[in-house]
């Protein structure tokens, strides 16, 4: 089986805009096309609250034509058109699909984050993690976020063996980004954070990538859009992830990035396992 996931950052902006950045991400979209996955898990849709329109529909079918659509959106009391999250899944997987609540702090569990599909012997879930946000402001808020994900987790793993994916807003060692030393308290490297993404996989969890790659440096998923220079540095971060349940890790085949040329933001990222 094979698996990919991709925070896309709108996706009205990648699928109907005219922008440089939009065609840019057409252009990943092509290479998801080509890559042919049996589930694509895609972050931060940030579509309104009614989901995708008959145009996003009709366009995601034309580059996914054996694809379902499985998506959820931020509602009230949540922003507007923020966070997101949407499954594609192949037309002949039959999987139930659930849209959790995990008891998060605030507006979070209104945010669209978490989606879950559930087959006969295996849950796939995705999640777009909080980030702690500038100042740090949502730091508290994040670390009941990663108790309350990683215990959800943990359930769906006491009934079967779990594929967890997502952006989960951390890079959890010194080796998962550029430059740890000047981010010590940056979101997203914060000790804190770090520490939520270590509780999660010591309730029986594998990272993929390094189970596959072992500690091989200056490998991200992500590069600031703010700094022109971030991608062609590879001053990057590494915060999207394929989990597996401890139990099925050695059953993948592949965990790695997909290369998305000169676009910066998240790259998607792919797992292939043999179920």
């Amino acid at each position: 089986m094979k698996l990919i996931s991709w925070n896309i950052d709108s996706l009205n902006a990648a699928l109907t805009s005219d922008s440089a950045r939009a065609l840019l991400s057409r252009q990943v979209i092509d290479t998801l096309v080509a890559e042919n996955a049996d589930i694509i898990a895609i972050q931060e849709t940030k579509l309104s609250a009614k989901g995708p329109t008959k145009k996003h529909l009709t366009i995601l079918d034309e580059y996914f034509p054996n694809h379902k659509v499985a998506w959820r959106s931020s509602v009230e009391p949540a922003r507007k058109g923020y966070a997101g999250t949407m499954f594609l899944y192949k037309n002949e997987l039959e999987p139930v699909v659930t849209y959790p609540e995990i008891g998060a702090p605030t507006t979070m569990d209104s945010e669209g984050r978490i989606i879950t599909l559930e087959f006969d012997n295996f849950f796939v879930t995705q999640v777009y993690t909080p980030n702690a946000g500038d100042g740090l402001k949502r730091l508290e808020d994040r670390q009941i976020w990663d108790v309350r994900y990683a215990d959800y987790l943990a359930e769906l793993d006491s009934q079967k063996p779990v594929l967890a994916t997502g952006d989960y807003n951390v890079a959890h060692e010194e080796i998962d980004l550029a430059n740890p030393n000047s981010n010590r308290r940056s979101p997203g490297f914060t000790d804190e954070e770090r520490q939520g993404f270590t509780n999660l996989l010591a309730k029986g969890f594998t990272d993929t990538f390094r189970y596959v790659h072992g500690d091989v440096p200056n490998v991200y998923s992500w590069w600031a859009q703010r700094s022109k220079t971030s991608k062609i540095n590879n001053s990057g971060w590494r915060i999207d992830y394929w989990l597996t349940s401890n139990r099925i890790a050695d059953k993948v085949t592949t965990s790695d990035m997909i290369n998305s040329g000169e676009r910066q933001d998240h790259t998607p990222i792919k797992l292939e396992i043999d179920l």
